[in-house]
């Protein structure tokens, strides 16, 4: 019965690990395809060769068990949605490293503040081949009463094989994002009061004008945003531009 019990433990897993690796989408990059895994809310994971970033792990370490282990974390904000120090306990590995804007590297313990790299927005920093820059992301007018106070946190740029992902982290339709040039890939959130509203958030798209965008972390107060009108107000606005709904929220 013990067997029969691990055996069926086992292919649970497997199954898990299975569906997560059919849903991912790719990407082909010079440094090989490129997985795109939505995890839950503002939480992702991206491989490429042999290097897996997991972005915002939240959830518990259980919402992991089907991806490789991660070699880079990255972190947004100190909100829980963003810095969930149990989960990232969970998850990470000797060689994990956290890229972390300061106010998170503050609530660090000890050993992950050693580990880790702070990034102040603007700043960037090159690992294992894949160049990180940290972008402003705020609530305009960004002062210190803001939800997002300017510079506290970071959304990102990565460079991966030539192709530039935006993850977007906590942000309201501000002027350094619409100046972005050259993304491939956006994930943009859209949740009131925290951050901004699908027509806001549609407009700063079409602006910036990423080749593929994921509206993510759009739960809010009052539910879920309707992703359905974000991605016809793209779409109608710049049919260059491809939006991708994937189910963030099970």
């Amino acid at each position: 019965m013990k067997f029969r019990n691990l055996a069926l433990t086992l292919l649970l897993i497997s199954a898990k690990a299975l569906a997560q690796q059919s849903s991912a989408d790719t990407l082909q990059t010079a440094k090989g395809v490129l997985s795109i895994q939505p995890v839950q809310h503002a939480s992702l994971v991206l491989t490429v060769e042999s290097l897996t970033i997991y972005a915002d792990p939240d959830g518990g370490g259980d919402k992991y068990k089907g991806y490789s282990e991660p070699d880079i974390i990255l972190i947004t904000d100190i909100h829980g949605d963003h810095f969930n120090p149990a989960t990232i306990a969970a998850v990470k590995t000797v060689k994990t490293l956290l890229v972390v804007p300061q106010a998170v590297a503050d609530k660090l313990t000890a050993e992950d503040r050693a580990k880790a790299i702070v990034l102040r927005n603007g700043e960037q920093t090159t690992q294992a081949g894949i160049t990180i820059t940290a972008i402003p992301m705020y609530n305009p007018p960004g002062g210190p009463d803001a939800k997002h106070p300017k510079g506290r946190g970071n959304g990102y740029v990565l460079n991966i094989g030539g192709k530039n992902i935006y993850l977007s982290g906590d942000t309201e339709d501000i002027p350094e994002m619409r100046a972005l040039k050259n993304i491939d890939v956006a994930f943009v959130c859209m949740n009131l009061p925290y951050t901004m509203d699908v027509n806001h958030a549609a407009d700063a798209v079409l602006a910036f004008k990423p080749r593929v965008v994921y509206p993510y972390h759009y739960r809010g107060q009052n539910g879920l945003s309707d992703v359905n009108v974000f991605k016809r107000l793209v779409e109608e606005g710049n049919k260059n531009i491809t939006v991708r709904l994937r189910n963030w929220y099970n």
